[in-house]
């Protein structure tokens, strides 16, 4: 590899470009990070080392280089004709992923070839015109993907369309008569698309399922999991195969466990819960040392790798909380019944026991497969009634709003009073208020913001909103579970200097984006805060703390809080460590719930194989599981965030015309969103309503700014609205805005 002379002085960029050009044609197969580039090419001042940046910016704009990954560059030697996966987007911008994971190209609309969201497409490059960006043109569909779409059937004599609520397709379904699976006019369906003409101006498809009557409970709810690629019901055949399963707790089972049916257990859940899946154990060893044991539902000995009721399991990832249901990832005779570890009955349990003294610190532990029995169901508001009364709970508790949630009485009518076992709570909170403390103290971030609950009647009707807090009975449960999580993974990842660790998925947290830190620095200091972006990690989080704690009860906190969620990274699953950011932990895992997340029945049987001496796992297999839970976990919150707004249009519906306070909680080219103080319900006022004046979009400052007259909207003001709109079908409020705010 020869070296250029380039030199420095009096360099220009025109000379630059081609010396540049020829250095990469030279070396067609290398990969040149930008300091070799410079050490290579003797480009030794600021300026010059500024010039090849602006170079190198030019050459790729030209595709001449790639970048690959961020701060490497190589000569780009694309095909012409290239295979991957197409990518459908409202705004007729389409996207074609190359299969070998180069960057985004575009396909327009005209070019698309009539693909699908999904499809696995080939394309040609396009040449490309100055100043614009790549675009290429599909020439053959490979594949079919497998989505569906979801709407309302409108049924004609021989035909019939579907009226699609999925933004990506622009033209309504044709369903011929024959495909219509005796649907009727005003049915919920999802159809899946079998063909589409090059000249045909729709789509041709074949009605899959009938949900039901668009508007009944059931069936929005259905079509928000059919909308999202998720099940709303259970195979029957899995469903079999569980019913089969028995508990299995012989003598001789029992006699390869460690038994700890004796010592006082119980598990603490939300009232309306009937998955539990961790129990908490606690005995006192000698004056000052206790032995705490955190108790999980051992489903990987029920459900046994490759199985029917695990291939169901892995392909559904997680269970998915709607407003008004569960759909969960295992059938309901193992999650409710067989796993769960309801009173008074004996279990088979996965356990991490500690021996821990009163200042909350780990004096030894062991992972052992035990046998366990809960003395006691307990809901978080029984335990947090517990703390009150004892004079245990925070002091914020008590000026937190109580849930409007009813409070059921225990599962059992001989269940033990709560109060006999207050000193075993109280010894418990005090320890988890430890831990906490001790979390933030190593750089932890605050973000504990309260949930939107709906009190819903049997038949799906919302009839009002309430606000989830978690208190110290919610986080009592959390410290526990992060204790057990953190110190199953540090057993794994945590090795001595040149030891290759054994493969486990880990949940992951990365740095938060310097730049969206700045961006967020920026947006605070418009409501009189600071934030300090400079320092190691701990200094960013304690400064990020701080802006949390200085914002609260402020009326810009939700603002701020959801911005500062923005500014992160999204947590995912990965058998790449590189700890978690938000917890502050070197090494976490996911052990706690496997009934309802497929990740911690990975890391129960990893565990196990390994504590028996078995071989490594296979790195690339585990890390492709990885990918496919996160992808499933992001897919189930947008469901649920959906089914969140839905159940928000239709309590809003009932109060048209009504004036509320809110504040613009979201600003974009197409409007303001303004949040309700009192409800929480948002809605849009789009940006034809906003009267007097023409309105530009500032991005970089989350405002709407009129030409004319200068004034602002801005994320965080606070507006009066009225309900002017509420459209279920599409699952959107539209507010009026009233003057003066």
């Amino acid at each position: 590899m020869g070296k250029k002379k380039t030199g420095s002085r009096g360099l220009r960029k025109t000379d630059l470009e081609r010396v540049v050009i020829d250095f990469f044609q030279e070396n067609p197969a290398v990969t040149f990070p930008l300091k070799s580039i410079c050490k290579q090419l003797h480009l030794r001042t600021s300026q010059a080392k500024m010039l090849l940046i602006d170079v190198l910016e030019g050459l790729l704009m030209d595709d001449f280089v790639k970048e690959q990954p961020r701060g490497y560059y190589t000569l780009n030697m694309p095909s012409q004709v290239m295979t991957g996966i197409f990518h459908r987007k409202a705004n007729g911008k389409n996207t074609f992923e190359p299969e070998d994971g180069g960057e985004p190209i575009l396909v327009a609309e005209r070019n698309s070839l009539h693909a699908m969201d999904g499809d696995t497409v080939q394309v040609t490059l396009l040449a490309r015109r100055k100043h614009h960006v790549r675009e290429a043109a599909v020439t053959e569909i490979v594949k079919r993907s497998d989505k569906t779409f979801v709407g309302t059937l409108q049924v004609q004599k021989g035909y019939a369309y579907l009226l699609t609520e999925d933004r990506t397709l622009a033209n309504d379904i044709f369903i011929p008569k024959e495909n219509l699976k005796k649907g009727k006019t005003g049915d919920k369906a999802v159809v899946r698309i079998v063909e589409w003409p090059d000249r045909a101006k729709n789509p041709i498809g074949k009605v899959v399922d009938i949900l039901g009557k668009t508007g009944e409970n059931n069936a929005e709810m259905h079509a928000i999991l059919a909308e999202y690629g998720l099940p709303y019901v259970y195979p029957a055949t899995v469903e079999k195969a569980a019913e089969k399963l028995t508990p299995g707790i012989t003598e001789a089972e029992v006699e390869r466990r460690l038994d700890m049916r004796d010592v006082t257990t119980f598990t603490i859940d939300p009232y309306d819960a009937k998955d539990y899946d961790d129990a908490l154990s606690i005995r006192e060893i000698k004056k000052g040392l206790w032995e705490i044991g955190v108790h999980i539902a051992d489903v990987s000995h029920y459900v046994t790798e490759g199985s029917i009721i695990d291939k169901e399991a892995y392909k559904r990832a997680t269970s998915v909380y709607l407003v008004d249901r569960t759909v969960p990832m295992l059938p309901e005779r193992l999650c409710n019944f067989i796993c769960s570890l309801r009173p008074d009955e004996d279990k088979l349990t996965y356990s991490v026991i500690f021996q821990m003294n009163e200042k909350a610190e780990v004096k030894s532990w062991k992972l052992a497969h035990t046998v366990t029995r809960s003395n006691r169901r307990f809901t978080y508001e029984e335990v947090q009634k517990v703390l009150e009364d004892h004079h245990e709970a925070s002091e914020e508790d008590y000026k937190a709003p109580g849930d409007s949630a009813p409070m059921p009485a225990p599962d059992s009518k001989e269940a033990r009073p709560a109060e006999e076992f207050a000193d075993d709570l109280i010894t418990l909170n005090r320890m988890a208020k430890i831990l906490r403390q001790k979390r933030f103290a190593n750089g932890a971030i605050d973000f504990d913001r309260c949930e939107v609950r709906f009190n819903i009647e049997p038949d799906g009707h919302p009839t009002g909103v309430y606000f989830k807090v978690a208190k110290d009975a919610n986080k009592l449960i959390e410290e526990f579970m992060l204790l057990a999580n953190r110190t199953v993974a540090e057993s794994i990842g945590k090795v001595p200097k040149n030891v290759k660790p054994k493969v486990l998925p880990y949940r992951i947290h990365e740095n938060p984006d310097p730049q969206k830190l700045l961006n967020l620095a920026d947006f605070v200091s418009k409501f009189g805060h600071r934030l300090k972006t400079t320092g190691n990690r701990s200094d960013i989080s304690r400064n990020l703390n701080r802006l949390l704690d200085d914002v609260k009860g402020k009326r810009e906190q939700n603002v701020v809080e959801m911005i500062t969620l923005k500014a992160m990274m999204k947590a995912k699953y990965s058998t790449y460590n590189c700890g978690h950011y938000g917890l502050a932990f070197d090494y976490y895992t996911h052990f706690t719930s496997p009934i309802r997340r497929y990740p911690d029945l990975m890391v129960h049987r990893l565990l196990t194989r390994y504590a028996e001496n078995g071989r490594n796992a296979n790195q690339l297999k585990y890390e492709e599981f990885c990918e496919h839970c996160s992808d499933m976990e992001q897919t189930a919150a947008s469901a649920e965030r959906a089914s969140i707004k839905y159940k928000q249009v239709e309590f809003m519906s009932e109060h048209l015309g009504e004036t509320f306070q809110g504040t613009i909680s979201g600003v974009t080219e197409f409007g303001i969103y303004v949040e309700i103080d009192d409800n929480k319900c948002e809605g849009m006022i789009p940006l034809r309503d906003l009267e007097g004046d023409y309105y530009d979009f500032d991005e970089k400052n989350y405002c709407l700014k009129g030409r004319r007259f200068h004034h602002c909207y801005n994320l965080g003001d606070s507006v009066k609205v009225q309900v002017a709109r509420a459209d279920l079908y599409r699952k959107q409020l539209d507010f009026k805005l009233i003057y003066p705010a």
